[in-house]
């Protein structure tokens, strides 16, 4: 039997490689990781390291960025089938029909985004500074949010500011509904409520915070309560209860799982280490159209 642990640590070694794994893989792929983190988290690390060999354990759109970020790296993405149904629901030839029928109107691509529909924004935000990107642009412009209509219409409601919003949702934070929640909630009554932004509004209005998982993680880290409600896909419970030990992380329903982040296993790592693929290509025109709206958010304080 194949001790995958130990095969992945021999090939990283021969191969100089490093694994990133976002929040939402299986606790035993960011066990074998070098960072675990979000989505944008891990390609900026991967761009300050600058790896000759990146492999990254997440959705396509995910090694998609990594590559935009860091073009000298060979970027593995041990499973091209693992894809974001939420991304690819504002294609690029989408996106940019829409921005040649309304040239005048602000673009704001969530980073949720493949790098087609990245090349024809204006410029990107996160779930976590989603507010402050969209509040920075003059009040009197049309806001044009996509792919996801939950992020965007709860930044609308925050900010009091109406946006055009992309028809676009994540189906596993889509499955949380209200009903769950109010039924969590008297099962276990007094206990914190953490929700992603990705939920739909009426989920977000009953929680105690929205937050997205690098400010969920902050969150139960600092909070001297002992037990919390955890409305995001559940491999983040993994890292919660690592780093947390004595709190206890309680998902919200067994329904909130991504099935694309679970196609991440030890044994695809093996094998995208041994064979050095698949790797993520991208034209070089594309990448340089599709890092403009990052840089431009990450120049954004």
């Amino acid at each position: 039997m194949i001790d995958y642990r130990e095969r992945i640590s021999e090939l990283k070694e021969r191969r100089g490689a490093v694994i990133v794994a976002h929040n939402y893989v299986e606790g035993e792929v960011q066990e074998v990781a070098d960072f675990v983190g979000d989505s944008l988290e891990l390609s900026l690390k991967a761009r300050e390291l600058q790896a000759s060999v990146l492999v990254f354990c997440g959705v396509r759109f995910m090694a998609e960025t990594a590559k935009i970020l860091s073009p000298a790296s060979v970027v593995l993405h041990p499973v091209p089938g693992a894809g974001c149904p939420m991304a690819e629901m504002a294609s690029g030839e989408s996106v940019a029909r829409y921005r040649r029928e309304h040239p005048e109107t602000v673009l704001v691509a969530y980073v949720n985004t493949t790098a087609a529909a990245k090349a024809e924004v204006d410029i990107c935000c996160t779930s976590a500074n989603a507010e402050r990107i969209v509040g920075g642009i003059e009040s009197g412009r049309e806001v044009m949010f996509l792919p996801d209509r939950n992020l965007g219409a709860n930044v609308s409601r925050s900010l009091g500011r109406r946006l055009e919003l992309w028809p676009g949702f994540c189906p596993t934070h889509n499955r949380i509904v209200p009903e769950t929640v109010r039924e969590m909630r008297r099962q276990y009554p007094g206990v914190e409520l953490l929700v992603h932004p990705e939920c739909v509004p009426e989920v977000v209005s009953l929680a105690d915070a929205a937050l997205s998982t690098g400010g969920m993680l902050r969150y139960v880290r600092e909070s001297s309560a002992r037990r919390f409600l955890i409305g995001t896909e559940h491999g983040i419970l993994h890292r919660m209860r690592k780093e947390n030990p004595g709190k206890e992380f309680i998902g919200l329903s067994p329904v909130v799982t991504c099935p694309n982040m679970k196609k991440l296993t030890l044994d695809s790592i093996v094998s995208a280490l041994e064979t050095m693929e698949p790797r993520v290509e991208l034209p070089e025109p594309l990448m340089e159209r599709a890092r403009r709206p990052i840089e431009r958010m990450l120049a954004v304080r």
